[in-house]
């Protein structure tokens, strides 16, 4: 984990200072960079220069899957087997829930107000916040889990496998998942723009990753592009995704300092979904007998959020300044100190499990 993972904490607490400064140094600013898009319509729908950023947010980390390893899945079937199910059977009704009883129920009069969202719907602020867990409750992580796996000392070749079959899965099962869930909250789903959403975050970095990975790979060898391109490329997501905070808290800076304890509510039930997911996968992977090595990366991936695709995706449809995108932001606050929390007890109860024989 380089210095920048490794802060990243530290990095969206400074982002919060700065956007909040900015937003009242040049207020229009971060208005007049959403305002450059795509019109379909007559309704702005892509952000030109945030779709670049979060395109240089996604690219990194598409381009380090290895899709070769899913033929790999046949010989360790279960645990893939187990984290599909938590991720997309699971997770996403889990999420909903947790978010609906704390953000809907017990802090909805902590939580007061209305926006206009981007297609030009009033809804409850309450409602977009619940959307931003929504949106990351249906996105497991597939970059920083191979971090994670690594420090719990778990089957990296299974890690891999379970990335590059869950990057697929979320192709086909984000969009669709997402406008279901999104309704039941009473959300308003821009179909459009959520599967335009998907192709653009999603697949076209996936596609441009897999194609530049084969030809970089064949051109100049997997040791360069793992101690060279790799090296290079990794700060350029964190660097996109902490200019994109920025902006983002830029506009809901005045939001922030009327109501400072705003992210404090939209944290408890992230933090408590992510526990639950992690001991739920964990204990399932206990009584199917797996060994340790197998069982913490299938914890760690249901647990872990693919944050940038929440946020790229709530810009999107709800645009820069919506409540919906400000809690995705919290779902990266926490995202470190949680997963290390996590890591650290997998370590301590890894004589939980028999030695098994992992698939390296």
């Amino acid at each position: 984990m380089n210095l920048f993972e490794r802060q990243l904490t530290l990095w969206v607490g400074l982002c919060i200072v700065a956007g909040i400064a900015l937003g009242k140094i040049a207020p229009d600013l971060a208005k007049t960079l959403d305002g450059m898009s795509i019109m379909v319509n007559g309704a702005p729908v892509v952000s030109i220069p945030i779709a670049i950023c979060l395109f240089f947010m996604m690219y990194p980390i598409m381009v380090k899957i290895d899709f070769g390893e899913v033929v790999k899945a046949s010989r360790n079937p279960k645990p893939v087997l187990l984290t599909l199910i938590v991720n997309w059977g699971v997770k996403p009704f889990i999420m909903l829930a947790i978010a609906t009883l704390f953000l809907g129920g017990f802090f909805k009069d902590l939580l007061p107000g209305t926006e206009v969202v981007k297609d030009g719907s009033t809804v409850e602020l309450y409602r977009s916040y619940i959307a931003g867990a929504i949106l990351l409750g249906i996105a497991p992580c597939t970059a920083m889990v191979l971090v994670w796996g690594h420090l719990a000392k778990g089957n990296q070749g299974l890690t891999l496998v379970m990335v590059a079959i869950n990057s697929l899965t979320m192709l086909f099962l984000y969009g669709l998942l997402g406008g279901w869930l999104l309704g039941v909250n009473k959300m308003p789903v821009p179909w459009e723009a959520l599967l335009l959403s998907v192709g653009i975050y999603v697949a076209l970095p996936l596609v441009a990753g897999y194609f530049s990975r084969v030809w970089i790979m064949k051109a100049k060898g997997p040791e360069w592009f793992a101690e060279k391109f790799l090296r290079y490329l990794t700060p350029v997501s964190i660097t996109a995704l902490l200019a994109t905070l920025v902006l983002l808290f830029s506009f809901k800076g005045e939001t922030i300092l009327a109501n400072p304890l705003t992210i404090l509510w939209i944290a408890i039930p992230l933090t408590i979904q992510t526990i639950l997911i992690f001991a739920i996968t964990y204990a399932a992977a206990k009584l199917l007998h797996f060994s340790y090595e197998d069982a913490a990366p299938s914890a760690l991936i249901g647990a872990s959020n693919h944050f940038e695709v929440a946020i790229a995706t709530a810009v999107m449809l709800f645009g820069l300044s919506s409540g919906a995108a400000l809690a995705t932001v919290v779902g990266v606050l926490i995202e470190v100190p949680l997963m290390l929390m996590l890591v650290r007890f997998c370590q301590r109860t890894k004589g939980w499990f028999g030695a098994g024989a992992a698939t390296h």
